[in-house]
């Protein structure tokens, strides 16, 4: 690990200011940015600790939905009583994450700025484009059966690892961040990540220095909650594929509310929500469910040893459906 300098920030605005050279980083729980650095992939030359922000708060919105402070650990926001009863689908979709040790410390701003568990971006000897542009992607011809199927490029195949982001992206949650010079904005999870493309080394759309001081989540959905994740291992393991559902169905038995949102096989987490207005007002009948999955993975690509990723993903996404039909699950 390089020598780097320490800052303990005490207030947002300061936070910002401290890490607005590029090659400066915030940390909190640091549960991946220590890893990247003992690997020397990040070689960041100050460090500034967010620890002492007062942002460690889950408080209820005018509008009936919450504000959680970025520092708010995993394990913590997973077990609030709020999370537990109005978005059970957050709370499943961060227990499936990491292990219990990890959840303790990570955080919720920290979670979504988690980089690709990909075999070569983690091996520095190997060419990497996120990690080194134009170094070229190895795992197109190589090791990529965990990498993503959705939103690649001939730049990168690398898959977005979060659990918690893709129940966020199914809430529609706002991003709220103060920059450098104090200015802040509210970002929708939706515009937060960034396709690779030929720029793979740019992952989402926050400006150096740029802070994740919360995050919104609008008023609760009513109907079935599920987080579903297939992997290798029943714990302690990234999704090969998974998928965060809010599903509701009316008196005749049609489907009246359909959200989903994908992790595992995208380069971010993946909704498509003509998928989504395709089932709406149906029976779920197995037809509909297979042009649903058609229009999900139309624009899917598998590099050889993925490949399995894109029957999995049509029986999961029956699966979620048919066990919403039946009146299975929150």
């Amino acid at each position: 690990m390089k020598r780097f300098e320490y800052i303990r920030a005490n207030a947002p605005e300061q936070a910002a200011t401290s890490a607005s050279p590029k090659d400066a980083f915030f940390i909190g729980g640091g549960t991946n940015l220590l890893d990247l650095m003992k690997f020397e992939i990040e070689t960041p030359s100050t460090l500034v600790d967010v620890n002492r922000l007062d942002l460690e708060k889950v408080e209820d919105t005018d509008e009936g939905g919450l504000r959680i402070g970025t520092l708010v650990s995993n394990s913590d926001l997973a077990a609030h009583p709020t999370v537990i009863e109005n978005y059970p689908v957050l709370s499943r979709a961060i227990l499936a994450g990491a292990t219990g040790q990890l959840r303790n410390k990570a955080t919720t701003g920290g979670n979504f700025l988690q980089r690709t568990r990909c075999y070569y971006f983690y091996h520095t000897d190997s060419p990497c484009n996120k990690r080194e542009p134009g170094t070229g992607c190895p795992a197109i011809n190589g090791e990529n059966r965990s990498l993503a199927i959705l939103g690649t490029s001939e730049s990168c195949i690398a898959q977005h690892p979060s659990d918690m982001a893709v129940a966020m992206r199914l809430l529609d949650a706002t991003i709220e961040t103060v920059k450098a010079d104090g200015t802040t904005r509210q970002i929708p999870v939706k515009e937060f990540y960034c396709l690779p493309k030929d720029t793979p080394h740019i992952e989402n759309v926050l400006e150096s220095g740029e802070l994740i001081t919360h995050v919104v989540l609008p008023a609760p959905l009513t109907g079935m909650h599920t987080y579903d994740k297939v992997r290798v291992r029943a714990s302690y393991a990234f999704a090969l594929v998974s998928c965060a559902a809010v599903i509701d169905t009316d008196d005749s038995g049609k489907l009246s509310t359909v959200r989903l949102a994908f992790g595992g096989i995208g380069t971010q987490p993946w909704r498509n929500e003509e998928v989504e207005a395709l089932l709406t007002d149906t029976q779920g009948d197995d037809d509909t469910i297979k042009q649903a999955a058609d229009l999900l993975l139309k624009d899917a690509k598998g590099s050889g040893q993925n490949d399995f990723k894109i029957p999995l993903t049509r029986r999961l996404l029956k699966q979620v459906i048919q066990r919403a039909l039946a009146g299975e699950g929150a």
